[in-house]
């Protein structure tokens, strides 16, 4: 009885090393008795040159297109507001975005906002180089300006005066909190959160990039495989690609703590900005998967994966058309092709495949 049950558990590892082998789809060779072994593959069916090239793996993640991330804009001073922008108005250098007491307040683009009255000649610093940036970018002589801390000159008071003239305000040739709106850049309106009557002092709206940009959220741990600046194809709802560029991560953790059951893990968003905006431009959002190159291995020698031979022994083989197998070292596996190497193995190399 014994016995009888040693002969079963043989012959089910040996039924179960064919199943693998059939599964597998690759043949098993023992490479003690070189090309004369016998082979349990299916029957070979064509042959292939070894190809030099370059392998990519990446994977792809869902993402929505949109405008990016909101930023919420918070008025200042004193006053109360009159007249607010519409959503999809864009917030353009020199012009006004909401009205306070009858006002304009216009956009200037910066990284300072106007956080004291500018008024006199011994004030310097950051918000004074601002103002008289934007006075100079819309065409006002501000005299000569100092590239680090500079004055507010008379020529640059002069040149504010003349400007708060053409867009309606008082021209004193002074520049008080409230009276400018600092944003980085043109922005579009998302959204209105204030009413005609409201306290200036308080969030009035949000506003948008005016590039339209696809946002991934994407796991803390998995982040770390995705660069700015990587290029990465946009996969549209038709199925259409459009090539991008990661220009943003964000480095806020969205998610996790202390529910993440409930939250999912913690996520970074990522932002992709497209190659040409007019590939995008017929739809106002959708939701799209990116596919991000997350490894490259370049001019390696590949074959298919079908062309593979196991080894009982382990590793793999190929073959050669004249019945000769080559112990090979596999690298990387991408699309259907793997990276090999090994002694005899050459670019343009004929072997044989099943696929």
């Amino acid at each position: 009885m014994a016995a009888q049950g040693r002969r079963r558990a043989v012959i089910g590892i040996a039924v179960l090393v064919v199943v693998v082998g059939t599964v597998l789809g690759v043949a098993w060779i023992d490479s003690r008795h070189g090309s004369s072994a016998a082979v349990t593959a299916p029957p070979l069916a064509s042959t292939v040159e070894v190809k030099r090239m370059d392998l990519t793996n990446g994977q792809s993640f869902g993402g929505t297109l949109g405008f990016g991330a909101p930023q919420t804009v918070k008025g200042a001073g004193a006053g109360v507001v009159t007249k607010l922008p519409a959503v999809g108005d864009i917030a353009a250098q020199g012009k006004a975005l909401y009205w306070v007491n009858d006002k304009p307040v216009p956009v200037f683009f910066g990284d300072t906002p106007l956080f004291r009255k500018l008024d006199g000649p011994t004030l310097k610093g950051a918000d004074v180089a601002v103002v008289a940036a934007n006075l100079k970018a819309l065409g006002y002589s501000v005299g000569v300006v100092a590239a680090k801390d500079p004055s507010f000159t008379p020529a640059l008071a002069a040149a504010l005066k003349k400007w708060q003239k053409s867009v309606g305000l008082d021209d004193t040739g002074t520049l008080d909190v409230g009276q400018v709106m600092v944003l980085s850049g043109p922005m579009r309106v998302n959204s209105v959160t204030a009413q005609l009557g409201d306290a200036v002092t308080g969030d009035l709206l949000s506003v948008t990039s005016t590039k339209k940009v696809v946002t991934m959220p994407v796991d803390a741990t998995e982040v770390g495989q995705i660069k700015t600046g990587a290029a990465v194809t946009i996969m549209r709802p038709d199925n259409k690609t459009v090539s991008a560029e990661v220009t943003a991560i964000s480095t806020t953790v969205d998610g996790g703590g202390k529910d993440q059951t409930a939250s999912g893990p913690p996520k970074l968003a990522v932002t992709v900005t497209p190659d040409d905006p007019s590939t995008l431009a017929d739809l106002d959002a959708a939701s799209v998967q990116v596919q991000v190159t997350t490894s490259v291995h370049k001019a390696v020698l590949a074959v298919p994966v079908g062309a593979l031979v196991a080894l009982r022994e382990g590793g793999y083989a190929v073959q050669t058309p004249d019945g000769k197998y080559l112990a090979v070292q596999t690298g990387m596996f991408a699309n259907g092709m793997v990276e090999v190497s090994g002694n005899g193995v050459a670019e343009g190399l004929k072997v044989v495949t099943t696929s």
